[in-house]
């Protein structure tokens, strides 16, 4: 149930109502997340924080397209006041909306507009094509490559630049997913979101 002031929509809110971790597969390795934008989409929808629903933020500017499917981790909070964002690469493009389980294999971070911002690199659970890929090592070099350039370049013609450090490996993922749920869990509890 969504509440908007005094109106009731009728549906579930993802980033405060889905939970992030599964029966079996424990938290902060393997979760749930939210996708908003299918790999090769060169749109940038985003969640609207208030109302539950996804808000079409921007075509990209540059002549690039998303290389993994890109959503958030439910009742995360990053240190951008946004859901923890995730990239899913899985063989397929998954549609806006859909919750995915994922198990996350890094960390890729950015200073975009002073701050940081994280983004957990994550395989689907279920799927044969990355099953076996347990740790960032077992991608090809070349993805990554592709993967910082994307966010390297996705904002540069609308004037604005973007730092990526290198792939970080899983435990700082958990380290950084640990913290967002904390983070979130805190800002709920105080009335902050």
């Amino acid at each position: 149930m969504f509440v908007l002031g005094r109106q009731y929509l009728g549906m579930i809110h993802p980033w405060h109502d889905v939970r992030p971790g599964m029966q079996e597969l424990a938290l902060p390795s393997h979760f749930r997340s939210i996708i908003e934008i299918p790999k090769g989409s060169s749109n940038k929808y985003e969640l609207d924080k208030q109302t539950g629903m996804l808000r079409l933020d921007r075509v990209l500017s540059s002549a690039v397209y998303y290389p993994a499917n890109y959503g958030f981790i439910p009742q995360t909070l990053a240190e951008d006041n946004d859901p923890l964002d995730v990239l899913v690469f899985c063989a397929e493009k998954v549609p806006t909306m859909c919750i995915c389980e994922a198990r996350a294999i890094g960390v890729m971070t950015m200073i975009d507009d002073g701050q940081p911002d994280h983004k957990i690199i994550s395989v689907l659970i279920n799927d044969s094509e990355f099953e076996e890929y347990q740790t960032i090592q077992n991608f090809p070099k070349h993805t990554f490559k592709m993967l910082k350039r994307f966010f390297e370049d996705y904002k540069q013609l609308e004037g604005k630049t973007v730092e990526v450090d290198e792939i970080q490996p899983v435990e700082r993922a958990h380290e950084i997913i640990e913290a967002s749920l904390v983070a979130y869990s805190e800002a709920r509890q105080s009335g902050a979101l």
